[in-house]
């Protein structure tokens, strides 16, 4: 017998444009799937910008919402679980200088974001329009610099000093968390041999969805590019 798969969603560029709302096409149908299935929602932002994102009718209706990477989750719109872990300043310094060093022109304001368990750290800043963003998008994939910042910062505040880990998530973002706080320890939740399908966009080592893939081993993991192609393969299945 076909174990039940259990379905585990990312938000940026999986379900949503980056920070951006749901498709209204796609959200009519992803809320019809929800009915049908037992889906998840796993991402990096905080629960207001997943709200905002998706709406109240699939976050509430989905069996739980894991935000921060895992470092808070909710049920039905409720906390249920949050740690509260906050950066420790000699790193938070280190990334202001960071952003500092940074070639790219613009600073918005906003750029080490506090969330329950997990910090976000952005060169161009969480107040940046869309305009701006792509901005930002365009210059990080020319020069790499959020892979670059984030493999120095774990180099020096990885396990032999704070034991902290850094990885790129969304489109202009860094996600910093303690080691082993990342997307992976959802699977706690979870029997070994679930059937989990995961889909995401940062599926590549140093990605924010890199750590629940791997752990993933008896589930299977869709690397996707965008929403439409999350859509698509969910119209298939």
């Amino acid at each position: 017998m076909n174990k039940a798969i259990k379905y585990m969603f990312d938000v940026d560029g999986t379900l949503t444009p980056s920070r951006q709302s749901i498709d209204s096409k796609f959200k009519e149908f992803f809320i019809d799937f929800i009915k049908r299935e037992k889906v998840w929602i796993v991402t990096g932002s905080d629960y207001s910008k997943t709200l905002e994102q998706l709406g109240p009718e699939i976050c509430e209706s989905v069996m739980s919402v894991y935000n921060c990477s895992g470092n808070q989750v909710r049920f039905k719109g409720k906390v249920v679980n949050s740690s509260n872990w906050k950066l420790p300043d000699s790193p938070k310094e280190w990334l202001i200088n960071e952003m500092n060093k940074s070639a790219f022109p613009l600073r918005t304001g906003n750029h080490i974001e506090e969330r329950p368990g997990t910090c976000n750290f952005s060169v161009v800043g969480r107040n940046a329009t869309q305009e701006e963003r792509l901005l930002y998008v365009e210059y990080d994939t020319l020069k790499n610099e959020r892979t670059f910042i984030a493999n120095t910062f774990n180099y020096v505040f990885g396990s032999e000093s704070l034991g902290l880990h850094a990885t790129v998530g969304g489109d202009t973002g860094i996600d910093i968390y303690p080691i082993g706080k990342d997307k992976s320890q959802v699977l706690a939740d979870f029997n070994n041999n679930d059937n989990i399908h995961f889909f995401g966009d940062k599926m590549k080592p140093g990605g924010n969805d890199y750590p629940l893939a791997k752990a993933n081993k008896s589930g299977i993991n869709y690397h996707v590019k965008n929403w439409q192609e999350t859509f698509k393969i969910l119209k298939d299945i």
